[in-house]
């Protein structure tokens, strides 16, 4: 896969099961991830670079990016403007 303009693919990370504390979290309770793995990058847009890297863990918005089920595995296309940060 390979994005165009200044879209990122993005492979979420596993929602939480069990708490810090050692609870485990329900199905019907467990929260959409808010960061991942980026797995590719777009060339940019207008002449402008992309500021984060294939490898980085990002974090995005609750509701950022389109969801893609492609070869068995989850990822989200979204735009490097719905990425809040790198870890």
């Amino acid at each position: 896969m390979k994005p165009i303009n200044d879209r990122v693919i993005v492979k979420p990370a596993k929602a939480e099961t069990k708490t810090k504390g050692g609870i485990i979290i329900p199905d019907t309770a467990k929260e959409k991830p808010q960061r991942g793995k980026v797995v590719a990058v777009g060339p940019g847009k207008d002449g402008i670079k992309m500021t984060v890297k294939k490898g980085n863990t990002v974090l995005y918005g609750k509701y950022a990016g389109q969801e893609l089920h492609y070869e068995g595995e989850d990822y989200l296309i979204m735009r490097e403007d719905d990425i809040l940060c790198i870890l």
